[in-house]
C-alpha cells in the first residue's frame, strides 16, 4: 500500500471539522492534482466556480498558513501518485499543439530553476561541499533517471581529485559497495517522489554503519529527506511522461562549484597538469588536412 502523503494526512486529520462543501472541494483538487497542482488560488477558484477567498480558507482549515504551502504539498502529492502513463494521458487531453507542449515543458523547467535559486540556502550548499572535502571517499547512489545525475556528480568530483564513485545501482552491487564504507566516508543518495527502494535502503544501511549521509530529493517529506542526515531540495516536474531534472543538475553543479572554491589552491594544482592536454590533447577531435579539402564534384 502507498503511504499517505502530507496532504492526505492533513485531510484525514481535519475531516471531522470540515463541512461537506469543503470536503468536496479538497477531494476535487487532490483527485485532479495533475491538472490543479500548478494553478494559483485564483485559477483553482475559477475552475471550481468558487471565490478565491473560499479556496484560501479551505486550505487553512487543513492547517496550512496559506495557499502556497498547500500548493507545495499538492505538487509533492502529484509527483508521488503520478505515473508516466497517467501523466501522458493527462497531457494528451489538453488542447495543445506539439509546439505548445514543448513550450510548456521549457517553461516548467525554467520555473524549477527559479524556485531552486530563490529557495536554496547557500550556506547549506557550502556545508555539503565541506562534508565532501572532509570525506575519504564519496559514493553517490542514483537509479533509473537519477543514474545520470549520480554519474555526473561523481565524474565532476573525480576531475577535482576527490575519490568519488557512482556505482552500478543494482541491489547486490550497492550492498557490497556500502559494506566497505567507514565513518570517514560519505554516501550521497539521489531520488525523488516515492524514491527507489534500493536507494533508500542504501541510505539506511550506510547509517547503520555510521557513514555520513546526504540526499538530493524534491521535497522535505520524501524517504530520502527523512532518512538522510542532511538533504537539499530540487524540484522535478513531469510536463509529459518523464520528469525534468534541470533543477537537480543545477544543484549538483552548485555543490561542485562550492567544492572547487573551498580550496582554490588545491583545485588549481589539480587542474594545472590538464591545462596543456585541454589545449592540444590527443583525445580531442581535430580536422585532418585531407578532411579540409572538399570532395570532387561528380
Amino acid at each position: 500500500m502507498n503511504l499517505q502523503t502530507a496532504i492526505e494526512q492533513r485531510f484525514a486529520e481535519a475531516l471531522p471539522r470540515l463541512g461537506t462543501h469543503r470536503q468536496q472541494l479538497i477531494r476535487a483538487i487532490v483527485d485532479h492534482c495533475e491538472e490543479t497542482c500548478f494553478l494559483s488560488s485564483r485559477e483553482v477558484a475559477k475552475r471550481y466556480d468558487v471565490d478565491a477567498a473560499t479556496v484560501v480558507r479551505t486550505v487553512q482549515a487543513l492547517g496550512y498558513s496559506g495557499f502556497p504551502d498547500f500548493a507545495e504539498d499538492l505538487r509533492q502529492h502529484f509527483v508521488t501518485r503520478i505515473t508516466p502513463y497517467t501523466a501522458l494521458k493527462a497531457a494528451t487531453k489538453e488542447k495543445r499543439s506539439v509546439a505548445d507542449h514543448v513550450d510548456a515543458s521549457l517553461r516548467k523547467s525554467q520555473d524549477t530553476i527559479n524556485q531552486l535559486s530563490s529557495r536554496t540556502d547557500r550556506s547549506a550548499v557550502v556545508e555539503v561541499a565541506q562534508l565532501i572535502l572532509r570525506s575519504r571517499r564519496v559514493v553517490i547512489v542514483g537509479g533509473d533517471f537519477a543514474s545520470s545525475l549520480a554519474f555526473y556528480f561523481a565524474y565532476g568530483l573525480t576531475t577535482m581529485g576527490y575519490d568519488a564513485e557512482a556505482p552500478v545501482p543494482s541491489e547486490g552491487n550497492l550492498q557490497h559497495k556500502i559494506n566497505v564504507l567507514t565513518r570517514k566516508d560519505l554516501l550521497i543518495a539521489i531520488s525523488f517522489g516515492q524514491c527507489l527502494r534500493t536507494t533508500v535502503e542504501s541510505v539506511r544501511r550506510a547509517a547503520q554503519l555510521g557513514v555520513a549521509t546526504f540526499g538530493i530529493t524534491d521535497s522535505d517529506t520524501t524517504p530520502i529527506a527523512r532518512f538522510c542526515e542532511r538533504h537539499l531540495v530540487a524540484e522535478v516536474v513531469a510536463p509529459s511522461f518523464v520528469n525534468s531534472y534541470v533543477a537537480p543538475m543545477a544543484l549538483i553543479s552548485a555543490i561542485q562549484v562550492a567544492c572547487t572554491h573551498l580550496n582554490p589552491k588545491r583545485s588549481l594544482n589539480r587542474l594545472k597538469p590538464t591545462d596543456r592536454e585541454y589545449l592540444a590533447g590527443a583525445r580531442w577531435y581535430r580536422d585532418r588536412k585531407e578532411d579540409a579539402v572538399p570532395p570532387p564534384r561528380k
